[in-house]
């Protein structure tokens, strides 16, 4: 299992912006990843302010646990199997890892955790100015939408960076709150 931090500022642009930015940064690689949400049907997780996730990207699949620190998140990976993944979707087996552990001792009872809903993303990774820009194309349950990241060792930095940036293209930044498991469970109506 690996442990990170996460800090990252995120702006959530328009189909315009985006393709400005994707033209700022064409000949860098693109990939498809798609993140399966997971809580319990009265959503507890959210609100104890926790997003898990199962990320499948190709043939490999990463269970990956966000928490709340002061600043960003304690991010908790690790890898599971195709059929770790298939037995949650498909008969409501959660993985048994040391997440599971975790959670555990949380008090969560994981019997009632299941896959709520998927949003899948084509994004561009591009290394900048000391940290990860991601631009990225999201779909899910109908409906299109394009968010900017940018990681970065502090909030600050990862704003102004971000800021600096948008600016010289032309485009309005607006910091979003909204990450993408909000805005995929708003759209089931969780």
């Amino acid at each position: 299992m690996s442990n990170a931090i996460e800090i990252e500022a995120k702006a959530l642009v328009s189909a315009e912006d985006y393709k400005t930015l994707s033209k700022a940064f064409r000949g860098y690689p693109r990939y498809v990843q798609t993140n399966h949400y997971i809580d319990t049907e009265d959503r507890y997780l959210a609100q104890e302010g926790i997003a898990l996730r199962i990320r499948e990207k190709g043939q490999s699949y990463e269970l990956t646990l966000k928490t709340p620190l002061s600043e960003g998140l304690l991010e908790k990976n690790v890898p599971i199997s195709f059929t770790q993944f298939a037995e949650l979707r498909d008969f409501g087996e959660f993985p048994k890892t040391d997440i599971t552990r975790f959670l555990i001792q949380l008090d969560i009872d994981v019997s009632k955790l299941k896959i709520l809903t998927s949003l899948t993303t084509e994004r561009i990774d591009v290394e900048y100015q000391g940290g990860l820009l991601s631009l990225d194309r999201n779909t899910y349950s109908g409906k299109t939408d394009y968010e900017i990241e940018f990681e970065y060792n502090s909030m600050v930095g990862a704003q102004k960076i971000m800021k600096d940036l948008f600016h010289s293209l032309g485009i309005e930044c607006v910091f979003s709150e909204a990450t993408k498991v909000h805005r995929a469970m708003a759209a089931i109506g969780k």
